[in-house]
């Protein structure tokens, strides 16, 4: 029996034995066999789950590093219901720390939609609220006795960032805002929106948190520098929403630009919000044109662009300073009667007198003597009807009519020669003007003054947009410019400092011809004449206070000018000319 029992049992142990044997052998043919290498292929990429990392989006300073848009760490607060214990609980906590109604809270936990494993309670929540809740759940969770259930589990937290601008509302209509979904809209926000949210990246994360240091460092967006001064444009939005108040007038816009490389510094215009309260946006604009006056309005602006009639004239030599021109009253041109702004006759006038004045009838005199092909050829190498390139969202090109447009007519000759049936926007009419205080050379204007990524700035060069008229004609028209506040005494006069500029009345459209009741004031001007480092442009609509721009837009220039010399240490002249003369 015992050998029978034996030989049984290495029977059945051989058959073990080579059964292990012929195991071992397919593994390892498994294992060398070409599915191998394809298994082994499948399960690293099961190691790993694909995600996308997205940088920091870019800081946005002033000119002199005062921060006007950064980022600040916010949290959701969220409660995964599969490891809730009491929804009550969880309620009262959040409830009461944030601010919020705990029954509500307590309702969405209690009735989640169908499948729905997480969900939100709170999003973009402050850091501080967030750390103290957070502390809250520790507390509890710490005195939940060994194998219990803290009464705050299922509580999550997870941190993102959040675009903040510590200034509010200042500059808003340059800054623009970023939305929820992290784009940006109007202002430097949506013109640069690519540069500053920077590239996201792919990659494939190891499941395996031993591995998570391959994970890899996102560089951030690029961070911008404006031309602004924080604080002339915080200053220049005082001086604007106080003559809103004190003129009666229905909006405005202030901006202030160097004339000799166009570095915008600063840019005014109502209304204004609050960029942290982005989602007010609807309430505060009726449409997107009215975000940013100076750079998306085009309007027409009247006496303004009667400078650029003048620098025509004088660049083809229809007329210089000495022409005189007897002004009757009234002027007829392409079937239309022209009349002067208080519809009398001023007799004889030279070309100073005409400006001084500001004489539609000699305007329209002037444009006829160059003719059409030439006024519209000048107006085109000043820009009118054309874009800036100013590097801001939304930017409107305006309107000019020009021979040969189906709505253009001979006496829009004359009339747009003193600045109707012409549309512009003030950053239009800045370069433009800028070809007179910068020795004929027209400048591009831009609000980037440098970019800084990885550790390195790179400054933006100034762009010049071409030279519509000769050094000799801008010189002659600046002195005719200035002779001409001083003559005046007009109230854009500074103390100290020669002055050139020029003022706007211009009635509004209205159905069937124009609004005799309503105008827009306006105000050019740039200083001082020898050495220009500053070019304003005021524009008040519908002022009731007075509708003429002397009374109104002028001393507000002469305002804005006084801040932006002491802010930008300009010297009066006579110290500046002794300085020169050692």
């Amino acid at each position: 029996m015992r050998e029978q029992y034996a030989w049984r049992s290495w029977t059945l142990t051989a058959a073990l034995a080579l059964a292990g044997f012929l195991i071992i052998l397919q593994i390892i043919r498994i294992q060398s066999s070409p599915e191998a290498a394809t298994f082994r292929e499948q399960s690293a990429q099961f190691a790993q789950t694909m995600q996308t990392f997205y940088p920091q989006r870019g800081e946005i300073y002033d000119r002199n590093g005062h921060l006007l848009a950064g980022n600040k760490t916010v949290y959701e607060i969220g409660v995964d219901l599969r490891s809730v214990k009491d929804k009550h609980a969880v309620a009262l906590a959040v409830g009461v720390e944030l601010g919020l109604n705990p029954d509500n809270l307590y309702s969405l936990m209690a009735n989640p939609d169908n499948n729905l494993t997480y969900l939100i309670l709170a999003n973009y929540v402050d850091e501080d609220k967030a750390l103290a809740l957070k502390q809250i759940k520790l507390n509890a969770d710490q005195q939940t006795s060994a194998g219990g259930q803290s009464s705050l589990a299922g509580l999550e937290f997870t941190p993102h960032p959040q675009r903040t601008y510590p200034e509010g509302s200042l500059a808003a209509n340059v800054i623009g805002f970023v939305s929820r979904e992290g784009r940006g809209y109007f202002g430097v926000e949506e013109k640069y929106n690519d540069l500053l949210a920077g590239t996201p990246i792919q990659v494939r994360v190891p499941t395996d948190p031993n591995q998570a240091v391959d994970i890899p460092q996102v560089p951030n967006g690029t961070t911008l520098v404006l031309t602004l001064n924080r604080d002339l444009q915080a200053a220049t939005e005082q001086i604007l929403d106080a003559a809103i108040s004190k003129y009666g007038a229905q909006g405005g816009t202030i901006a202030i630009m160097d004339p000799r490389n166009g570095e915008i510094l600063a840019i005014a215009s109502t209304p204004r919000m609050d960029l942290n309260q982005f989602w007010n946006y609807a309430s505060i604009y009726q449409n997107a044109s009215e975000y940013d006056l100076a750079v998306s309005t085009p309007y027409e602006p009247g006496s303004v662009l009667k400078i650029l009639t003048m620098a025509a004239a004088l660049d083809n030599n229809t007329v210089t300073p000495a022409t005189t021109f007897l002004d009757t009253g009234s002027f007829l041109i392409g079937g239309v009667t022209i009349k002067n702004w208080n519809d009398q006759a001023w007799g004889l006038q030279d070309m100073l007198g005409c400006i001084q004045n500001s004489l539609n009838v000699c305007m329209s005199w002037i444009a006829s003597q160059m003719g059409s092909q030439n006024f519209y050829g000048y107006m085109n190498r000043f820009g009118m009807g054309h874009l800036t390139g100013i590097d801001l969202a939304d930017e409107a090109a305006g309107r000019l009519k020009v021979p040969g447009d189906t709505d253009w007519s001979p006496s829009d000759l004359g009339t747009n020669s003193f600045g109707q049936g012409v549309a512009a926007t003030p950053i239009q009419i800045m370069m433009s003007a800028s070809a007179i205080a910068n020795n004929g050379r027209m400048v591009t204007p831009h609000v980037l003054y440098a970019m800084v990524r990885d550790g390195r700035q790179f400054n933006v060069p100034a762009q010049y947009a071409g030279s519509p008229i000769s050094a000799n004609t801008a010189h002659t028209l600046n002195q005719m410019l200035a002779t001409s506040i001083e003559n005046e005494a007009s109230l854009a006069s500074v103390p100290g400092y020669r002055i050139a500029g020029k003022t706007g009345t211009a009635q509004i459209p209205a159905p069937g011809g124009y609004d005799p009741t309503l105008t827009n004031a306006s105000f050019i001007g740039w200083g001082p004449i020898d050495d220009p480092r500053f070019m304003i442009y005021v524009w008040l609509e519908s002022p009731s206070a007075s509708i003429w721009g002397s009374e109104t837009a002028a001393p507000v220039f002469a305002q804005v000018a006084q801040k932006a010399i002491l802010m930008l240490d300009i010297p009066p002249d006579k110290i500046r000319q002794q300085i020169a003369q050692r």
